[in-house]
């Protein structure tokens, strides 16, 4: 059963090197988005099984984690998991502190480690 993903934020080179990542461990849609006015809009219309958003957004550059906050407080969003892309842990623990899963590192795509921490999303 595929799985759908909506990854916020990514550069080009990023969202290319996540899409590689995902498709080659999992059978997943990857839709991409990259402020937080069309990340909503696509929360609130579609449900995805994981959302995968960078620290710093490429296109404004602002905090993936203030993203977060607001995702979990707009009521019209769709339930999701919310999961952010950084190699820094001390952004992770944060991100887990607003509500999010412990996410991964873009340094941590060949890692077994990593596959195994997104199975019990898109498994």
């Amino acid at each position: 059963m595929t799985k759908r993903v909506l990854s916020v934020g990514q550069c080009m080179p990023d969202a290319s090197a996540l899409s590689r990542f995902l498709n080659t461990h999992f059978e997943v849609q990857i839709d991409e988005s990259d402020v937080e006015q069309d990340t909503l809009q696509k929360l609130k219309a579609t449900a995805y099984d994981l959302v995968m958003i960078n620290r710093k957004l490429d296109a404004d550059y602002s905090d993936g984690i203030e993203l977060m906050q607001t995702i979990k407080n707009t009521p019209d969003v769709k339930p999701c998991t919310l999961m952010l892309v950084s190699n820094f842990p001390e952004y992770q623990e944060q991100a887990v502190g607003v509500g999010a899963a412990y996410g991964i590192g873009k340094s941590e795509y060949r890692s077994p480690e990593t596959v195994a921490r997104l199975q019990p999303y898109l498994g």
